[in-house]
C-alpha cells in the first residue's frame, strides 16, 4: 500500500478506514504511460457496497469561507482522471473529493459560521456539517462528480494551468461524503451525456496544446 505524506490524503484514508469502506491507496509519486500520454495517478480506488466504485482525486484546501467554496484543481488533475475513468470502464466513476481543513477557525470565519441566517442561505457549510478528526485536526469532505465539475469549470490561471468552478455553481453540484454513504448521489444528467459535457471543458491554451490533453480515442 502506498504511504501517504499529505495530511489531507491521510485524513481521507483514515475516514474510509473508520467507516469500514474498502479501498486501494495508489502510489501518489508515480505516473503511468498510456497511449503515449503520461497520466497522473488518482489517489484512491474506493469500492462501493452498491456496485458504484470510485476513482478518487483528493484535493486538500484550507477553510477560507464558512461555505467551503475553494475548489481549484490543475488541468492535469482532470485530464488524467478523465482518462482513468475511460480505462477502468462503466463500473467506476471519477469523483473529486475536496478535503477542507477546518481546524483553525479565525474569529471572522467562526462568526460567519455561527450566524443563524447564514445556515439557511447555503447548506451544508462550516456551521452545519459534522467534522472528521484525525491527529488533532478537523476535516470536512465535499465531493463532486468529475463530469458535474467539468460542466462548471473555468480557467483560473493560464500560466499555472489551473481551473476552478465559481462558488455558486460548485455548491449546486457538490455533495457531502456522509450523504453518499447513506444513499448514492446521482448526477443531474445521465452518464450517457458525459462526452458532450467534456467536449466543452475550457482548458488553458497551454493545456490544450499539451500532449497530455489529446484525449481522442
Amino acid at each position: 500500500m502506498a504511504r501517504r505524506w499529505n495530511h489531507y490524503d491521510l485524513s481521507f484514508e483514515m475516514y474510509l478506514r473508520d467507516r469500514g469502506i474498502p479501498y486501494i491507496a495508489v502510489d501518489e509519486t508515480r505516473r503511468a504511460l498510456l497511449a503515449q500520454a503520461s497520466l497522473k495517478s488518482m489517489d484512491y480506488i474506493v469500492y462501493g457496497a452498491r456496485g458504484q466504485n470510485l476513482l478518487v482525486e483528493v484535493k486538500g484546501r484550507k477553510a477560507r469561507t464558512s461555505q467551503l467554496s475553494e475548489n481549484w484543481v490543475t488541468a492535469d488533475d482532470l485530464i488524467s482522471l478523465r482518462r482513468w475513468e475511460e480505462v477502468f470502464g462503466k463500473s467506476f466513476r471519477a469523483v473529486m473529493v475536496f478535503a477542507y481543513d477546518v481546524t483553525e477557525r479565525t474569529p471572522a470565519l467562526q462568526r460567519l459560521a455561527d450566524t443563524p441566517s447564514h445556515a439557511a442561505v447555503d447548506a451544508p457549510n462550516l456551521a452545519t456539517e459534522p467534522c472528521f478528526t484525525h491527529q488533532g485536526r478537523d476535516y470536512i469532505f465535499h465531493d463532486v462528480w468529475m463530469e458535474d465539475y467539468e460542466r462548471q469549470v473555468k480557467v483560473r490561471s493560464s500560466r499555472w494551468e489551473t481551473l476552478w468552478a465559481p462558488a455558486a455553481a460548485y455548491r449546486e453540484v457538490r455533495f457531502s461524503m456522509e450523504d453518499f454513504l447513506v444513499a448514492p448521489v446521482i448526477s443531474a444528467d445521465p452518464l450517457s451525456g458525459v462526452q458532450a459535457a467534456r467536449a466543452t471543458l475550457p482548458l488553458p491554451a497551454a493545456a490544450q496544446s499539451h500532449p497530455q490533453a489529446d484525449l481522442k480515442d
